[in-house]
């Protein structure tokens, strides 16, 4: 367990050489933290226009201010991805702030509770999963149609690798994730010749809130769970915002559909 704790995290620059993304405007729900702000920043350092949404607003207000601090444009928005009146207002402040939408990164989601699938509380599984997935249909439904007026675009589901394996104690987020990785390739294919590409990330244990919510924010328990994963460390936001942001750039024209791994060789194991 040790030596899992003394490997490096390498250093991803959000600062790229050229603006990939300058001229597009993008939207990233789940931006007050995590991996939703390492996106929001990524794409920012590109050049795009954002509107960042979450419902925490204090988290939200950090992201807005790193992003304008960076010298991007912002727009912060309120928004509980279960409802589509707010997912509506999201995209809607995108075309009426920015002139449309390019980009979209569905990253807002929940871990739900640590329990056996027979004991699990049913609040609990049906709130995870209107945020974790019912969540990302809404949003799709509201973003495609803008994205199809402005004549295509690139849109990145978060997933996980709970959403290609099993999750034991977390039913109802593998169940969840397995739906987001489902409803991607659907939608992928029924977009793909209208000029939209649908793909999704899978990230392994990921150094992010939800992460500490596991740990406790215990050196030991993170060593443990780092320990599990054959790189000997926990990913960081940013890595997965790299690949979120390969994903949404024309370099990756011809992936779509997809559902890209980023766990450090847990699912190789």
């Amino acid at each position: 367990m040790g030596a899992a704790a003394r490997v490096p995290r390498p250093r991803v620059p959000h600062a790229p050489m050229h603006l990939e993304f300058a001229g597009k405007v993008a939207v990233v729900t789940g931006g007050a933290s995590g991996i939703g702000r390492a996106t929001a920043l990524a794409l920012a350092a590109r050049g795009a226009s954002l509107v960042v949404a979450d419902v925490q607003p204090a988290g939200l207000g950090e992201t807005l201010r790193l992003v304008c601090q960076g010298g991007g444009a912002a727009i912060a928005v309120h928004a509980d991805v279960r409802r589509a009146d707010h997912v509506a207002s999201m995209v809607d402040a995108a075309v009426r702030g920015f002139g449309g939408l390019d980009v979209a990164v569905n990253a807002a989601g929940v871990g739900g509770v640590d329990a056996r699938t027979a004991e699990y509380p049913e609040e609990d599984w049906h709130r995870t999963l209107d945020v974790n997935l019912t969540g990302v249909w809404q949003c799709l439904r509201h973003e495609i149609p803008a994205m199809l007026a402005r004549g295509g675009g690139a849109i990145v589901n978060v997933a996980s690798v709970a959403g290609l394996v099993g999750f034991a104690r977390h039913a109802a987020y593998a169940a969840s994730k397995h739906g987001v990785v489902g409803l991607t390739r659907t939608a992928a294919l029924e977009y793909a010749r209208k000029g939209v590409r649908v793909n999704a990330v899978c990230p392994g244990f990921t150094d992010t809130p939800m992460v500490e919510r596991i740990t406790g924010g215990d050196p030991a328990a993170e060593q443990a769970l780092a320990g599990r994963v054959p790189i000997g460390r926990l990913g960081t936001p940013a890595e997965v915002a790299e690949a979120i942001c390969y994903l949404c750039a024309p370099a990756s024209a011809f992936m779509v559909g997809h559902a890209m791994v980023l766990d450090g060789g847990l699912v190789a194991a």
